[in-house]
């Protein structure tokens, strides 16, 4: 039976390739690009644990209000820190499974090559946009912290501690998006296309498919995702 593998395990494809021997970029690259991706895998759960755990209090604060008449106070607070920081932590994966949203109405019937330019500028705009958010990220927790600033809430939550996770969540989106870029930059030089593609490009209806229906055998066997 022959072996599938998801369209979106994009780190597995670039460490086989499909180039010449004489083109493969150095293998440090794709290594650290499957890193990136089993750490932002990791940062993924943790960040879904977040969400549960406010999930969690605000249902005890609701049903302790109702039935007890007390409240333990901050659920609101805690859950948004929890929602910030999760989307901030997931963003790297998103990337690295080409599940941003990209508008693809002219693009699926461009050259190859315009096309693979066009993958590779994206990158380049989503990363200057990530470093631009970065900066001002690190600037509004270093104020906070500076000015040792708090929460004007009940909890009184010393607010670089929340500021601080949410920017190490966007600095680890620069660096995935910098190990992209490399890795990309060198595919396009050499002519390697598919790497491209597989590193930054559209998702083609048919991999979305090819992908559903892997995660659907595995549901019907009782697999892992």
């Amino acid at each position: 039976m022959r072996r599938h593998e998801s369209a979106s395990s994009v780190p597995l494809k670039i460490a086989k390739g499909s180039m010449t021997s004489s083109s493969r970029p150095p293998v440090l690259i794709p290594r650290l690009l499957r890193w990136a991706e089993s750490l932002s895998l990791v940062a993924v759960w943790f960040g879904g644990a977040l969400m549960l755990a406010s999930v969690f209090l605000i249902c005890f604060d609701v049903l302790a209000r109702k039935y007890f008449g007390f409240t333990t106070g901050g659920a609101d607070e805690l859950s948004g820190y929890a929602f910030a920081i999760s989307t901030s932590w997931a963003l790297a994966l998103v990337v690295l499974h080409r599940g941003n949203v990209r508008v693809d109405v002219l693009y699926q019937h461009l050259p190859a090559r315009l096309a693979a330019l066009l993958d590779w500028l994206s990158l380049v705009a989503l990363g200057v946009f990530m470093a631009f958010l970065s900066y001002h990220g690190f600037s509004v927790a270093q104020t906070s912290w500076l000015q040792n600033s708090a929460a004007n809430t009940q909890l009184g939550t010393p607010l670089w501690v929340p500021q601080g996770l949410w920017m190490l969540g966007l600095v680890w989106m620069c660096v995935v998006l910098t190990l992209m870029l490399i890795r990309a930059s060198a595919a396009l030089v050499t002519g390697d296309l598919a790497t491209v593609k597989a590193l930054c490009g559209v998702r083609s209806a048919q991999e979305e498919a090819r992908e559903e229906a892997i995660a659907g055998e595995r549901m019907v066997r009782g697999e892992g995702a």
